[in-house]
């Protein structure tokens, strides 16, 4: 069992079913890292898988920390380019539990990935990497070495979204 700031009762998934999952990825910086995420007990073969891939390709990550580091707040985590999977939240303006309330959902480097919602971007942040065509390191590209990474796993791409567009963002269900 972990414990997790993100959680509560009222979470659609038992804490008992939450893992915490450590990995080594590439950092912006060249050099390998620890993280961690938190991830419902029946994707982490598939994280781990889709991550690995990413691993083996060298494609850099900021961070990996769970959210409750940034007092479960989905807007401070993507504003440090926090990678991160469990939060016990709403789809935005929503009563809607997320994929990432049921630990099925990962979003990747938040920054370079935005997330384009009623013309707004989010995080605040990362008006910049709106422009898709920028081709910076970090960035989700379809047809990329992330979107197969998860394809291969079975998740879907928020990238591929009429509206929101979330390029940050992978699910279990696509959604």
């Amino acid at each position: 069992m972990i414990k997790s700031g993100s959680w509560s009762p009222r979470c659609p998934v038992a804490l008992d079913d939450l893992r915490l999952v450590t990995l080594t990825y590439w950092g912006f910086d060249g050099r390998r890292h620890t993280g961690r995420l938190v991830v419902n007990r029946d994707a982490v073969a598939a994280i781990v898988g889709a991550l690995s891939r990413l691993y083996r390709d060298r494609f850099p990550i900021r961070r990996m920390t769970p959210v409750d580091a940034y007092g479960a707040s989905d807007e401070r985590s993507m504003e440090a380019d926090n990678t991160s999977a469990f939060n016990g939240r709403f789809v935005a303006g929503s009563h809607v539990w997320s994929q990432h309330a049921f630990g099925r959902a990962l979003d990747l480097d938040p920054l370079e990935n935005p997330e384009i919602r009623d013309g707004k971007v989010y995080p605040t942040n990362a008006k910049r990497y709106a422009d898709r065509t920028l081709g910076l390191p970090g960035m989700i590209v379809a047809g990329g070495p992330v979107v197969r990474a998860f394809a291969a796993v079975g998740w879907g791409w928020g990238g591929t979204w009429h509206s929101p567009r979330d390029y940050q963002h992978f699910s279990a269900s696509g959604s």
